[in-house]
């Protein structure tokens, strides 16, 4: 299960001294823990998912800021982030992979014009979980159902 797996890889990158991974570790482990107490609920791994592909979705979020301020120091920091959080998500579909994949999903759904986008997005989403980028999906609907 994935706890487990957080768990150790926090216990390892303590022992390796490594502070950074450390750091995310705790973090998406705090951000379960906090998911399960509002909740009172045990949560699946999928679930898990989803919260480390928010987390990257707020550091791939403050990159732009970053890079306006300047601030390279804090760019490199996010970008470690990323691609640690990156490690525990499945591969992530490429825009062609997922332009093919829509297409199928509009053809299945019968979906025509925008009207129909909230069905398309909906079984998107269920369709693809953490292996697309919602912000994406979106785009690439909008582009085919235009």
């Amino acid at each position: 299960m994935l706890k487990e797996k957080l768990l150790e890889d926090m216990k390892n990158s303590m022992k390796n001294k490594n502070v950074i991974r450390k750091n995310v570790i705790q973090m998406v482990r705090a951000a379960i823990l906090q998911v399960e107490k509002d909740g009172g609920i045990e949560i699946d791994d999928n679930r898990i998912l989803e919260i480390i592909a928010k987390e990257v979705k707020k550091r791939n979020d403050s990159i732009a800021d970053f890079q306006k301020a300047g601030r390279e120091d804090l760019l490199n920091q996010a970008n470690e982030e990323i691609n640690i959080l990156n490690e525990y998500l499945p591969k992530q579909l490429t825009r062609e992979e997922l332009t093919e994949k829509l297409k199928e999903i509009i053809t299945q759904l019968g979906a025509t014009s925008m009207k129909d986008m909230g069905n398309v997005m909906k079984t998107a989403k269920a369709t693809f979980g953490a292996s697309a980028d919602g912000k994406l999906i979106n785009e690439i609907v909008k582009e085919l159902l235009a």
